[in-house]
């Protein structure tokens, strides 16, 4: 099944929608009309809606290989977390000091190589392979939410699609479809498939599938902290990886949309969809992709008023709120995503700022959702 999504399961999307990028702060026409609108935001994306149940791992399905192949050494140190700019939401305030202990990082993004690798040792099913329990799901939903059509509580996951010109940005559903049988393998759909395309980011995988290849390979996944850390390169209150100079300036610096969202992509950067990891500059720690391609999953929960909790007094390797929140979707605890998408630019998004803040229910795996890993230091 591939197209548009239904009004009975748009409605259950609604009701699970997550934001994955803030609107900007510009005074455009799309953010007064989503003030007005409290419940719905310019860059709401549905949660995959897989189910809650994760296939475990057997203790001795660990890779043995060399751990820290592909990663580089982040130093520790102490920086200011949080907003840089105009274009800052309300929870990525306030500005305050975080230290975080050295820890390995991965270079790039998981690749689809790497994910196989995985997955012929473990036999690991995904998310979006796995057919979704209404009865998991119905936890997360406001109470009387109606149950979707069978025919929709299928394995399968949401695809990006180009319009043809403008559309509500309020209204996601204009540019993503549910497509049965698309998964990491097949991230278009069944008909597709990532064979040439072992080099780029594998996508479509939840939380869940993240924290799973993570155990297998010996690693973790970042914290927040970590990740924005990492991401700054050691350079002080930049707006990004790279520096201060706008995205759309100059050379490529990431993979972004560039035009008007979501009928009008410039392809400046060489690609409409995401690219291949190492295809733009790295940052000052040696990091790609810190910024754009796809989004990366972190280890902590989201909560809005994160920041407000910890602003008094510098925060040393912080893991994170015990709980998530999120005002505007209560009913559904959600984790942090770092660092845009393909997807992204300012008119609609701007979620390749290093302190750009996103979220979205541990079993979403999109096309624009990918991850990379970390590995503790232990001082050798």
């Amino acid at each position: 099944m591939t197209g548009k999504i239904s009004s009975e399961w748009l409605a259950v999307i609604f009701s699970l929608a997550v934001i994955i990028c803030s609107c900007d702060t510009t005074g455009s026409k799309e953010q007064v009309q989503i003030e007005s609108e409290p419940a719905i935001s310019c860059m709401k994306v549905p949660p995959r809606f897989g189910s809650a149940a994760v296939t475990g791992l057997a203790d001795s399905a660990v890779y043995r290989g060399d751990t820290a192949a592909g990663m580089v050494l982040i130093p520790g140190g102490s920086f200011d977390m949080g907003a840089d700019n105009e274009q800052a939401s309300p929870d990525e305030y306030p500005k305050h000091t975080v230290r975080v202990d050295a820890f390995y990082m991965d270079i790039t993004e998981v690749t689809n190589a790497q994910f196989q690798k995985f997955v012929e040792a473990t036999g690991y099913i995904t998310t979006a392979e796995r057919m979704p329990d209404w009865e998991e799901l119905k936890k997360n939903l406001p109470p009387g939410t109606p149950k979707p059509a069978d025919s929709l509580l299928v394995a399968a996951s949401l695809v990006f699609k180009q319009g043809s010109g403008p559309v509500d940005l309020n209204d996601y559903s204009q540019w993503w479809n549910w497509v049965s049988g698309a998964d990491w393998k097949h991230p278009q759909g069944p008909a597709g498939n990532i064979l040439g395309k072992e080099n780029f980011p594998v996508v479509h995988v939840s939380w869940d599938d993240a924290m799973a290849y993570c155990r297998w390979a010996g690693k973790r996944l970042p914290t927040e902290a970590e990740w924005e850390y990492a991401a700054r390169g050691g350079q002080k209150n930049a707006v990004y990886p790279w520096g201060d100079e706008h995205i759309n300036m100059g050379a490529a610096k990431a993979n972004s949309w560039e035009g008007k969202f979501p009928y009008l992509n410039e392809v400046r950067d060489g690609y409409v969809k995401y690219a291949p990891v190492k295809t733009y500059p790295a940052n000052a720690y040696g990091l790609f992709d810190m910024a754009g391609n796809v989004w990366e999953w972190c280890s902590d929960w989201y909560n809005a008023d994160y920041y407000q909790s910890v602003a008094n007094g510098k925060s040393v390797n912080p893991t994170g709120p015990q709980k998530s929140f999120d005002p505007q979707d209560p009913y559904t605890p959600k984790k942090v995503l770092r660092g845009g998408s393909y997807l992204c630019n300012d008119s609609y998004c701007s979620g390749y700022r290093v302190a750009r803040r996103m979220k979205s229910s541990p079993d979403t795996g999109l096309e624009h959702t990918g991850f990379r890993c970390v590995k503790d230091f232990d001082g050798k």
